[in-house]
This record gives structure tokens, C-alpha cells and sequence, in this order.
């Protein structure tokens, strides 16, 4: 303790002011030289023990603090007392705590790291081990002539797959940074069904699959067109691949004073029930999955309008198909 500067220098100035106050009382009597000298010496004696009191109490706290440097969270320095420091450990626990939930925190998402990692790489391997099998047997100067075009058609296929499935990891790694700033212009719910259809009217067509489009011209909500026509796009395709040849996709919309509603509904194989928590989560597969599924397109789907305060809900029963509706609420809630 004594080590210290400063109670060093409090030391000093106590001794210095009990000399001239037992020179003063010298000038009285013995009697007073006697008082003031035990004074000095209690309030001396006094002060050194507090002071060793709390640096003790320093001392616990400093040591606290070097085993949550470490990483211990488990410690609890909390006290009912009160005074300095009393508030000062209560202060403490409470950051021990918000550093322990932070640790808890980074260490899932190092996992969930880890894991969309595993899930990436698995995901871009099938096709590339395709191409390169595809490659050398392209490469074998006794190839038949129509071998060699399906072989070139194929790794054709597998490259765009392979560029749509980077373009969609980077656009779900952007909404999930908040690096996308969504728009809120009035979208044309009619205008928005008619851009989405375009990329899958071609497989329903090869499907002799039937659309029907149910819903008013006035029906709007704000949002941001390009991203929401991309979220329907997937729901679609979805929609598409998991409806028999002859099927039916029916498309509905209509709007209320709270919230504006999409539906999207077929009358395909179903989903699962068990498998209805987890089709939104990314690179979740379900048993009845094509090959080509990637497991990304109804998580990037749910992302795109969650972010602009909708939610999207799915209903489904095996042999009767599946309903998709999502909502755009037009307050906040």
C-alpha cells in the first residue's frame, strides 16, 4: 500500500501536520502534547486502515477483472451494500454479463460461419466436379460428335448454375450486412406478378401447367420493386418445380387498411409437414428437393421481405399442394 504515490504523500502531510500541531500544544502543557499526539496517532492509525480496507476491496475487483479478461463470465461481484463500491461491482457484473451474451453470441455465429462455409463449399463442388469430369471427357479426341455436344451443353448448365448461385450468395450476404437500402416507392401489385411470371412462364409452359391471377389494379403497398419481384421469382420457381405436369398455380392479391396480401398457391406434392420450420432456413433441403436445389432461393425470398416489413407464412399438406402469403404491412407492428 505504501508503495503508492499518493498515499505516500497523504502520509506525509498527516505526520507533518501532527508535528506542528505537538509544537503548538508545547507552548500549553504536557497534557496537551499527550492529546494531540494520541489523536495524530488515531486518526493516523485510522486513515491507514480504511485505506488498506479498500485497497483490498481494489485488490478483489482487480482480480475479478483479470479472470474476465480471460474469459471467465461465471463470477458474480455483486453486493447489497451501499457506497462507491457497491455501484462500482454492480457496474461491473453488469458488463460481465453484456460480455458474457456477446461472447455466447460470436460464438454462434463463428459456428453458423463455419457452417454456411461447409454449405457453400458442398454447394459450388457437385458442379465443378461435374465440369471437370465433363472436361476431360471433352478433351478425348475419339468422343463422338454428340457426345461432345451434350458434354459442352451440360457444363454450359453447370456454369450458369454456378453464376446464379455466387449472384445469390452475394445478394444474401448484402441484405444480411444491411448493406441493401430497400426502396419505398408504390408497387403495383399487378405490374409486380406480371415481371415475376417472366422468367418462369418457359418451365410452365414445358409443364402444361396452368397460372390464374386474381386481384384488383389498384392493389399497391411500398416497397421496393426489383428486390420484391426477386423474392416472388423464387417463391415461383419454387412453386413450379413442385407442381405435377398439368398442375395449377393460382396467384391472388388484395389489400386492406393494415396490410397488403400475396398468395401463391399449387395444388403440387405438398411439403412435409415436420419440414415447414425449417424451408426458410438457408440451404435447408427438404426429402422431396430436386437435384439441381440449392437450399438458398425461399431463405433469400424471406430475407427480401422481412426486411420490408413483411412476413411471408406457408400452409401444406402432402397431395394438396402448398400456400405461400406474404404480407406488406402498412404500419409498422
Amino acid at each position: 500500500m505504501l508503495r503508492n504515490y499518493e498515499i505516500r504523500l497523504v502520509f506525509l502531510v498527516m505526520c507533518t501536520i501532527s508535528l506542528v500541531m505537538l509544537v503548538v500544544a508545547a507552548f500549553f502543557s504536557l497534557a496537551a502534547v499527550v492529546l494531540v499526539l494520541l489523536t495524530s496517532m488515531l486518526l493516523i492509525g485510522c486513515s491507514l486502515l480504511f485505506t488498506r480496507l479498500r485497497y483490498q476491496e481494489i485488490e478483489k475487483l482487480s482480480g475479478y477483472l483479470r479472470r474476465i479478461s480471460s474469459g471467465d463470465y461465471t463470477l458474480d461481484v455483486r453486493d447489497n451494500r451501499e457506497g462507491e463500491f457497491s455501484i462500482l461491482k454492480n457496474t461491473i457484473y453488469k458488463v460481465t454479463v453484456m460480455l458474457s451474451e456477446q461472447s455466447t453470441l460470436l460464438h454462434k455465429d463463428k459456428i453458423h460461419l463455419t457452417d454456411a462455409i461447409s454449405d457453400i463449399s458442398h454447394q459450388l463442388k457437385a458442379p465443378l466436379t461435374s465440369m471437370l469430369v465433363m472436361a476431360d471427357l471433352v478433351d478425348d479426341a475419339k468422343l463422338p460428335e454428340a457426345k461432345r455436344k451434350e458434354f459442352t451443353r451440360n457444363i454450359r448448365i453447370q456454369l450458369e448454375r454456378l453464376d446464379w448461385l455466387v449472384s445469390t450468395l452475394l445478394k444474401l450476404s448484402k441484405i444480411d450486412a444491411d448493406a441493401v437500402q430497400f426502396k419505398k416507392d408504390p408497387v403495383m401489385v399487378a405490374g409486380l406478378i406480371e415481371k415475376a411470371l417472366q422468367p418462369v412462364l418457359i418451365p410452365i409452359d414445358i409443364k402444361d401447367q396452368t397460372i390464374s391471377i386474381t386481384g384488383e389494379d389498384s392493389v399497391s403497398f411500398l416497397g421496393d420493386l426489383n428486390w420484391t419481384t426477386e423474392a416472388i421469382i423464387n417463391i415461383l420457381k419454387n412453386a413450379v418445380e413442385h407442381t405435377q405436369e398439368g398442375g395449377t398455380i393460382a396467384i391472388s392479391f388484395s389489400e386492406n387498411p393494415l396490410y397488403t396480401e400475396i398468395v401463391i398457391k399449387d395444388n403440387g406434392k405438398g411439403i412435409p409437414r415436420e419440414e415447414l420450420p425449417f424451408i426458410f432456413k438457408r440451404f435447408y433441403k427438404g426429402k422431396g428437393a430436386g437435384e439441381g436445389s440449392s437450399g438458398i432461393g425461399l431463405s433469400m425470398a424471406h430475407s427480401i421481405i422481412t426486411k420490408q416489413n413483411g412476413d411471408i407464412d406457408v400452409q401444406s399438406d402432402i397431395h394438396e399442394g402448398t400456400t405461400f402469403r406474404i404480407r406488406f404491412y402498412k404500419r409498422v407492428i
